[in-house]
């Protein structure tokens, strides 16, 4: 499946094979932020904190059909569990061109977004 390499990479927490996983022009649609991010310097800023925010991840169910893979996880941000789901949407050359991500319920998004501001103020600060 297309969504093999994406899944590896997000289980071992490694996005360093980011020009290989997605298309330049990416689009990132973040469950916590309505306008989505664009390219993959946005996207490896993104992932690069998620990595950090979420723990306990692992995918439960994987689907794909054409160029669309659905892949549902469950995580922990601090002592909130969650469930959601990554969609992923493949240009011709089997890039990612369009990731969404669903989370679930309230309580985590909220911990999620509290969570991914913090790392991603303290890297703009570094930066």
């Amino acid at each position: 499946m297309q969504s093999d390499r994406f899944r590896a990479a997000a289980e071992a927490k490694d996005f360093s094979a980011i020009d290989e996983l997605f298309a330049e022009d990416v689009e990132f649609k973040s469950p916590v932020v309505f306008k989505p991010y664009q390219g993959r310097e946005a996207v490896a800023m993104l992932l690069g904190a998620v990595v950090q925010v979420f723990e306990d991840f692992r995918y439960t169910d994987q689907t794909e059909t054409g160029d669309t893979a659905t892949l549902a996880f469950s995580a922990r941000v601090g002592d909130r569990e969650l469930e959601g789901i990554d969609l992923l949407r493949f240009d011709e050359q089997g890039k990612v061109r369009q990731m969404a991500v669903y989370v679930r319920p309230m309580s985590a998004i909220n911990a999620l977004a509290a969570a991914m501001q913090q790392k991603l103020e303290a890297a703009q600060a570094s930066a």
